[in-house]
């Protein structure tokens, strides 16, 4: 591959190779990238805190380091990182004005084995205020938009991440997830999102969070975003393992996937909460998806955990949990989110939030009691199968909503009915309350042209088998493809 060949649309595993071969520079590839970050980012505005300075200097060192025939897994490679996840020298906003000039010290631990891989950090990239909820859009920094269609949002809260990967500005993105912040945006763009195993990963050096471990507060987890499956599994070997304090005695040691073949596995099709509706295309490309894995040999059937009913009490725990976990962080905001909640006291989940809010340590032990059946339920469902596959999102990218209105009021339409917008969290929580892997995939496109992306759920701490039965989707049935509009921007129509 010659590097004008190469285009920003790669893989990560095809930069890396070119860059072995001698075929491309480090510098050449960062130059090449910030060209298209040139060209995109004005009208996208997904990479907002740039750092290219230190970036060409990186290169220049990955350049030198291979010249002494020195090699790591990302060895000059760009990327990019999300603004919550703390890189020295750069500021961690996640969106919040008063946190414009919150400049860390250090590196958090996920950052710092990217570092040693060799990558080269070209900037970090946008969110909503704290994270909290399923856009990019933020007064410190303003909107990110969708590179398929600039009206729609790009998801949240890694959306800035998810929408530079789409339009070609970076092969790799690390994100954060713990009500689809990785998934939904991998979703909207077209790309791939892995939400790890909860333990799997570092999750120090987040803001909201901890700069420290801790490990009580459960479910927030940090993992890759990029073009391909492949990639995926890339960026998550250069990071997994234990977190601080853990990786004197403790190592990582995953299974193995559990099949090669698409043949061999054993999915699931999570059958939908009959309570929250789900876009009909999103369910048509479920449907499609499902026929293809049939004639492909695997077995499919509709079926879910036991216990897990029609999902509503297993959602409202989700709900408490999540809000003891953001008023730990948050509290003057969460008690303005608590305001809010109680003017929509017919609301059961708003009921539960609000519940969360005010928990007590009582309360917090009781619900991780019944958080633990939920996980010996899934630890049985995986005995007899391999993947779960569902929606991740109720909606595909939506058109951008007014930030102003406060986000218990806002509402989607799906399907000729409106939805409260909090309801963008059920499908998501499948995963995250239990800690459950799950791989987001590109599966289709809407009839206007949207991606759709869905789910492959996985046995704990077993996230090759997700990342690997994706894999296999992508070579049978393809992938990620570039936004039509972002290609003509290359060819200069």
């Amino acid at each position: 591959m010659s590097t004008t060949q190469l285009t920003t649309f790669a893989s990560a595993r095809a930069m890396l190779e070119a860059l072995r071969a001698k075929e491309i520079s480090s510098v050449e590839l960062l130059e090449l990238h910030l060209s298209q970050i040139e060209r995109e980012n004005p009208a996208i505005n997904a990479i907002v805190t740039p750092d290219y300075e230190r970036a060409r200097r990186t290169a220049q060192e990955a350049d030198a380091a291979r010249k002494r025939g020195e090699d790591r897994p990302l060895l000059g490679l760009p990327l990019t990182i999300k603004d919550c996840i703390n890189v020295r020298e750069l500021p961690t906003t996640s969106g919040v004005r008063a946190r414009a000039r919150a400049i860390p010290a250090e590196d958090a631990l996920l950052v710092a084995r990217v570092r040693e891989a060799g990558g080269v950090i070209m900037g970090k990239t946008n969110v909503p205020p704290y994270a909290s909820e399923w856009q990019a859009n933020n007064r410190l920094f303003g909107r990110t938009n969708n590179p398929w269609d600039l009206t729609r949002s790009p998801g949240g809260s890694t959306g800035g991440g998810a929408a530079a990967l789409a339009a070609g500005m970076t092969p790799l993105e690390f994100g954060s997830d713990i009500g689809g912040s990785i998934r939904v945006p991998a979703a909207f763009c077209g790309c791939y999102g892995h939400k790890p195993s909860e333990t799997a990963l570092p999750r120090s050096g987040h803001f909201p969070g901890s700069p420290l471990p801790n490990p009580t507060l459960g479910m927030a987890v940090q993992g890759p975003l990029a073009r391909s499956a492949s990639d995926l599994e890339l960026a998550f070997d250069v990071v997994a393992g234990p977190d601080i304090g853990e990786e004197v005695a403790w190592r990582l040691a995953l299974l193995p996937a559990r099949h090669e073949r698409l043949s061999e596995y054993r999915v699931a099709l999570f059958p939908p909460f009959p309570w929250v509706p789900v876009d009909n295309e999103i369910l048509e490309a479920r449907e499609a998806l499902a026929e293809k894995l049939r004639r492909a040999g695997a077995k499919v059937e509709v079926t879910q955990p036991e216990t897990f009913g029609d999902g509503h009490a297993y959602y409202t725990l989700y709900y408490q949990l999540l809000a003891v976990v953001i008023s730990l962080g948050q509290s003057a905001r969460a008690r303005r989110w608590e305001g809010q909640l109680a003017r929509l006291s017919r609301d059961e989940f708003a009921l539960a939030w609000g519940r969360g809010l005010r928990a007590s340590a009582a309360d917090y032990i009781t619900w991780f009691a019944r958080r633990e059946r939920y996980r010996a339920a899934y630890r049985a469902f995986f005995r007899k199968w391999d993947i779960l596959l569902a929606p991740v999102c109720i909606s595909n990218a939506f058109p951008h909503l007014d930030m102003s209105v406060p986000i218990t009021r806002r509402t989607l339409d799906i399907n000729g009915q409106k939805v409260p917008y909090l309801r963008m969290s059920a499908y998501p929580s499948l995963a995250t309350l239990c800690g459950q892997p799950a791989t987001v995939f590109p599966a289709g496109q809407t009839r206007s042209g949207l991606p759709i992306g869905l789910q492959a759920i996985g046995p704990y701490l077993e996230d090759r088998t997700t990342t690997r039965f994706t894999q296999l989707l992508e070579q049978e049935f393809g992938g990620f493809r570039p936004p039509p509009q972002i290609l003509s921007n290359r060819e200069g129509k």
